[in-house]
């Protein structure tokens, strides 16, 4: 397994060590003893799951503090663009994105610390997109940030997805009051 910086204090590329051969594909995605050694120590106590058609977009979310989530993010089946937003006040990237595609056939991981809002454009029907939450789901505490904003200038590469009414009345960045 290796790890790749993005440009975000924090936020990292994983890439699991595949085995492939005629009968399949086996990995290891997540093993607490390597993670610690790239310096991620969050303890995951919650998996969560979802099932997207393609053109689906969910984000830009996250959860306030005290029930921030550091996540660690992937695709079982199909294929996402993943993209996430600094909002650390006093981050040098606060404001600033990262996007890569995860896929089933990459098997690419992201690691998402505190302080990032995260959202996903479904490239493909069927896609299972999993993720680890350092933090149990706290409804009071979530929060979202406009997928288009033009502030944030992030290139998803449609016009009209299909969205949430949560995802359709998220707050401009410009309008958005930092906890982190």
């Amino acid at each position: 397994m290796k790890t790749s910086l993005t440009g975000l204090a924090g936020l990292l590329i994983v890439q699991p060590n595949v085995f492939e051969d005629s009968r399949g594909y086996f990995y290891e995605s997540y093993n607490k003893k390597i993670f610690e050694s790239f310096g991620i120590r969050d303890e995951f106590v919650q998996d969560n799951q979802s099932l997207s058609q393609k053109n689906v977009l969910r984000g830009l979310h996250f959860q306030n503090p005290p029930y921030a989530q550091a996540k660690l993010v992937r695709v079982i089946a199909g294929a996402v663009l993943d993209v996430v937003v600094d909002i650390r006040k006093k981050s040098s990237t606060y404001g600033k994105h990262f996007a890569c595609k995860l896929s089933e056939f990459n098997k690419t991981m992201l690691y998402i610390p505190h302080g990032f809002a995260h959202g996903f454009l479904v490239l493909e029907d069927n896609t299972i997109f999993f993720y680890k939450c350092s933090n149990v789901y706290d409804k009071e505490s979530e929060d979202a940030i406009l997928w288009n904003d033009t502030d944030l200038a992030i290139d998803w590469g449609i016009k009209n997805p299909v969205l949430s009414e949560k995802d359709r009345v998220a707050k401009k960045f410009r309008d958005f009051a930092s906890k982190f």
